[in-house]
């Protein structure tokens, strides 16, 4: 299952899009841009920060309370952005700014736009994640044994390619974060 594929084409749907250009005020070109940007960095670090057991948890957790199955475009439109700015917080940790920052200056946004675009796309985002850890822990696809519950391995296993790309610090994606996406996704930017 490759998560980062799954998201992007999900929310840069245009639908959503618009959605979101409707709540920032940026362009569906800026809006576009900065997902393809965005969401790859968002794996990475949900995919390092499980990498612990505090971190897994963490998720698990956060997963539990975040399982809409309303379509990604309602979701977008009914996210409580206050949740959804937590919850990228607890995702980029104290490096927020700064990849907010970073996505501003490469999509052409303001950080107050970035940040109002993450917010709302997080709550759906979990979602998406909720539904994809309950699809590998319904049909055992993993082929790890999950009769003792999902753990931080098998969590790291539902984001697939991502967890498998070399490893970066949210940091390092702040102030590089075309080499990141390269390294991410596989693409010459």
């Amino acid at each position: 299952m490759d998560l980062l594929n799954l998201f992007t084409g999900a929310m840069t749907s245009q639908p959503t899009v618009n959605t979101l250009s409707e709540k920032t005020g940026a362009s569906n070109a800026q809006i576009k841009k900065l997902l393809i940007l965005a969401l790859p960095l968002i794996i990475k670090a949900m995919t390092s920060n499980a990498s612990s057991q505090n971190g897994a948890s963490s998720l698990l957790s956060a997963l539990t309370q975040h399982k809409s199955t309303a379509s990604l475009d309602t979701q977008v439109k009914e996210a409580d952005a206050e949740d959804g700015a937590k919850i990228i917080g607890h995702i980029l940790g104290g490096n927020s700014q700064s990849v907010m920052n970073s996505l501003a200056a490469q999509s052409g946004m303001n950080s107050d736009q970035v940040g109002s675009v993450l917010a709302n796309i997080a709550p759906a985002l979990l979602s998406g994640v909720s539904a994809a850890k309950d699809t590998a822990v319904s049909q055992q696809q993993s082929g790890i044994d999950l009769s003792d519950g999902l753990d931080m391995k098998d969590l790291i296993g539902i984001f697939g390619a991502a967890s498998a790309k070399p490893q970066a610090s949210a940091s390092d994606s702040a102030s590089s974060g075309m080499s990141l996406l390269s390294a991410l996704t596989g693409f010459k930017f």
